[in-house]
């Protein structure tokens, strides 16, 4: 491995351990988790909506907050300033979340239908599967921590 290759990965892996913008992360994720399942179960509780569609739409809220406090908040000295700049890291976190949400989805769905897991409990073991990936790829690449 090359030393500017391996000077990398320790940059990033060092911008990952932060153990005050993880924490923040995770308080950020618990507030967006929350909105998400207080959603899902008004929505499939209180319409015709079942599971898997009232998770498309309270996942989305859900990542419009948690968006909004990370940037405001646990990222607030990354990125640039503008509404451009905004625009792409709303769009870019907007991707990387939808990786986590594909997961959390499919957690989901095969937890309710495949074994009969009431579908709160099946939403919140997806969310904490996806966690680590939602926190690696938003510090990386939507916010680019390791570019201090």
């Amino acid at each position: 491995m090359s030393d500017s290759l391996s000077e990398a990965i320790r940059t990033r892996v060092r911008a990952l351990l932060s153990t005050t913008r993880f924490t923040q992360f995770v308080g950020v994720g618990t507030v967006g988790a929350t909105v998400d399942t207080v959603v899902l179960v008004a929505l499939v509780e209180a319409t015709v909506l079942g599971p898997v569609v009232a998770k498309i739409l309270s996942w989305e809220l859900g990542i419009m907050i948690i968006f909004a406090i990370n940037e405001r908040w646990t990222f607030a000295e990354y990125g640039q300033v503008g509404l451009g700049p905004l625009g792409k890291r709303f769009l870019r976190s907007n991707a990387v979340r939808f990786g986590g949400f594909l997961v959390t989805l499919a957690v989901l769905r095969v937890l309710v239908r495949q074994f009969g897991v009431w579908y709160v409990a099946a939403n919140v073991i997806g969310i904490g599967v996806g966690f680590f990936v939602n926190y690696t790829c938003e510090s990386l690449y939507t916010w680019q921590v390791h570019q201090e």
